[in-house]
């Protein structure tokens, strides 16, 4: 049996859960992590001491309660500017340089570890796409950055609409040709291994690294393909065409995450929410974001930038509302989703990749608090991420430059 047919045949066989035990277990564990590449600006962002609000969560006072805030977290050795947004989940050390090589991010370790028995172990998703290292925050184990849907009418689609038996049969012979394609890779690599140096061979055991999780994604498609798509009460979606109108698309993303979620379609998200190179749809906003972020301290540059920052957050407000306002056995949506909202920049007007704006919500953590660390010498970032992982789970200890799990955060 060549290797295209055992894939078919392992696709075919795959343990899919079974759905008349569904209904009666406890609700999943999940994950959503949203990255704004530009930031949030700190003067309205952090508390002041001894303080849990601000006035930028102020525009989140009916959620308080429900998230926690850090001040004094970063990625150790993350610097590069915007190259950092790549690194946002990986916190894999000098993006910048030629050298660098990314690593596993923390969604896509969840989505090995709780997506499995899901269609979709894991969405990334994108408001735009285009924008340099904006895109996407999801990074598989290769360092290989996964590609973000940034339409809502795909991603619906992709969701919640059965195809045709054509489609069916044309999308069966797209499975097919792409493990035609890895037989042919994954030959004319092993030709090359034989006669590659040391220095080449660990290139050559990235791109082998590559190749099984193609294989792996091949052998999901392949068991999920004849399997019912669940039905929503929610209308295909329109594409937002006008890309200034990023906080309509964001509305429109979280909406379609929610329903990934409550659907189980998926139990990992990761959401881009990039405002570069656009002037926002937002009252009293004349000048395109990512010029206003280099504010130089002008007072009417950041009147704008803060009109956009404070739309941003009151759209993440509604998205935690509708969350906790989804019922589900034993309680909500927000219950058993950790929701991370953040940012790599810490200050974009500087580029510091020092102190970065985070928000972790739901879960089942205890909320309703600031946690603050030395805002010089940073705690990691990892370290809420080791949290994290261990509140879905995982038996995790250590997470990329983690030192241990956070202080202060409990479940």
């Amino acid at each position: 049996m060549n290797r295209r047919d055992f894939l078919f045949a392992a696709g075919a066989c795959l343990a899919l859960p079974a759905l008349a035990r569904e209904a009666e277990k406890a609700p999943p564990k999940r994950l959503v992590a949203i990255h704004v590449p530009l930031g949030m600006m700190p003067a309205f962002f952090f508390p002041k001491v001894g303080e849990i609000s601000s006035p930028y969560l102020d525009l989140l006072a009916k959620q308080r309660d429900q998230f926690t805030t850090f001040a004094g977290l970063s990625h150790p050795g993350v610097d590069g500017n915007h190259h950092a947004g790549q690194c946002f989940l990986s916190g894999a050390p000098h993006p910048g340089q030629p050298t660098f090589r990314n690593s596993l991010s923390l969604d896509q370790l969840a989505a090995e570890k709780i997506g499995e028995d899901t269609r979709f172990s894991s969405l990334a998703v994108a408001v735009r796409q285009g924008e340099h290292y904006a895109d996407s925050v999801a990074v598989s184990r290769s360092g290989v950055i996964l590609p973000a849907e940034a339409s809502a009418e795909r991603l619906y689609r992709k969701l919640f609409v059965a195809g045709t038996p054509e489609e069916k049969a044309a999308t069966m012979r797209r499975i097919q040709a792409g493990g035609s394609v890895l037989d042919l890779i994954l030959d004319k690599a092993k030709r090359l291994e034989k006669s590659s140096d040391p220095q080449d061979r660990a290139r050559l055991d990235q791109y082998f690294q590559s190749v099984r999780e193609l294989e792996g994604r091949l052998e999901r498609s392949i068991a999920w393909e004849n399997r019912p798509k669940p039905k929503v009460d929610y209308p295909m979606p329109k594409d937002i065409a006008d890309a200034n109108e990023v906080v309509a698309r964001s509305r429109l993303m979280f909406d379609l995450v929610r329903l990934a979620l409550q659907t189980d379609s998926t139990r990992v998200v990761t959401l881009s929410l990039s405002t570069f190179s656009v002037v926002p749809h937002v009252p009293g906003v004349k000048n395109e974001t990512h010029g206003l972020t280099h504010h130089g301290n002008e007072p009417d540059k950041i009147s704008e930038l803060r009109k956009i920052e404070e739309a941003q957050l009151a759209v993440f407000g509604e998205m935690l509302s509708a969350f906790r306002e989804t019922r589900e056995t034993g309680g909500n949506l927000l219950d058993r989703t950790q929701i991370l909202y953040g940012s790599c920049l810490g200050n974009a007007n500087s580029h510091s990749n020092q102190n970065l704006p985070l928000i972790l919500a739901g879960g089942g953590f205890r909320h309703g608090q600031h946690l603050s660390f030395d805002t010089v010498n940073n705690t990691p970032l990892a370290n809420l991420y080791v949290s994290m992982l261990q509140n879905l789970g995982v038996e995790a200890d250590k997470f990329a430059t983690s030192t241990g799990s956070l202080r202060g955060l409990r479940s």
